[in-house]
């Protein structure tokens, strides 16, 4: 018998995997990536037997490789967000689903665990953007404002860590980072007693966001902002908080971040307006690679001809959601 601990390599999968191993701790085989290499079941081969968790990453972009798995006699434990489309029904797989546009894995896996870890899921949620859902979640725990801040900041800075078109593009590789993080019943330990992991964190972000923050919009509405980053490390890594950040500074308007890819094409992420979190999946499934959900998509590989066309999309899309 193996296990798999199957995880999105950003703040929400590690997070989400910190709490459950933290109250559940085995010796599993782990299996991440970037934050965009969500077709993880594809690298398990699974036997009878085998007990496979899988954390934040789509049902329905994983969903022949989980059948075959159930097939193979493994059991399966899926905790996720995204959009599944149907659940398959086995006596092998337990799937905790809610895609409601407040809630992230880690926040379920919270739920799951009775608040176990609760300053983890704190970390998680700060670091998929739901601030509302993260403060909420933080009340019962009484911390200080400036524990508060840690906290988010460590979120995002995790969350900031995952995006990349490879490892090579990220200061650590999420296996790596998630077994520096789970070593902490608290979040508050990590940062003190990792500092330099932490350090290192901060530093590339503050950089990184710096140069984002020169870029103008190639396309500007009243709900609708479209940016375009470069072929480079730096705009790779912040292309997801960016949108993030763009979001948070102007929260009724629906943002697009577009960045070149070596081979021509664009990755985009996409953020509907914080005031009104839904569509952005509806806007991304429309093309090639595009997934995620109503606050939060994106599309890995879109072709420099279909920019156009998504720019169109993207903004007719929240014009009339106004």
């Amino acid at each position: 018998m193996t296990f798999y601990d199957c995880f999105n390599g950003d703040a929400d999968g590690i997070c989400a995997l910190t709490q459950l191993r933290l109250a559940e701790p085995r010796q599993a085989t782990l299996v991440t990536g970037v934050k965009r290499d969500i077709n993880l079941l594809q690298r398990v081969h699974a036997s009878q037997g085998d007990q496979i968790t899988v954390l934040d990453v789509s049902l329905d972009k994983n969903r022949s490789a989980l059948q075959a798995a159930l097939d193979a006699g493994a059991e399966v434990f899926y905790c996720d967000h995204h959009f599944a489309g149907d659940i398959p029904e086995h006596d092998a797989l337990t799937a905790i689903i809610n895609t409601a546009s407040d809630v992230c894995t880690s926040l379920l896996i919270n739920t799951h665990l009775r608040g176990a870890f609760q300053a983890w899921a704190v970390v998680g949620t700060f670091g998929d953007n739901l601030a509302t859902s993260a403060c909420s979640l933080a009340r019962s725990l009484d911390l200080t404002e400036s524990q508060l801040q840690a906290l988010q900041n460590l979120g995002i800075y995790l969350n900031y860590n995952g995006y990349g078109a490879a490892l090579e593009d990220l200061y650590f590789d999420p296996e790596q980072l998630y077994r520096k993080v789970s070593q902490f019943s608290s979040p508050f330990d990590f940062i003190q007693q990792d500092r330099d992991s932490f350090d290192t964190l901060e530093q590339g972000y503050n950089d990184d966001m710096a140069k984002a923050a020169a870029t103008k919009p190639v396309s500007e509405h009243q709900s609708t902002a479209v940016f375009r980053l470069p072929n480079a490390a730096w705009a790779r890594r912040v292309s997801g908080v960016y949108g993030n950040d763009l979001a948070n500074q102007t929260p009724q308007r629906a943002h697009a971040v577009v960045t070149e890819r070596s081979d021509g094409s664009f990755v985009v992420s996409v953020r509907a307006p914080l005031n009104k979190k839904q569509g952005a999946d509806e806007v991304c499934r429309q093309f090639d690679t595009g997934g995620g959900r109503a606050a939060a998509a994106g599309i890995n590989s879109l072709p420099e001809s279909e920019l156009p066309r998504f720019i169109d999309t993207f903004s007719d899309y929240y014009a009339t959601q106004r």
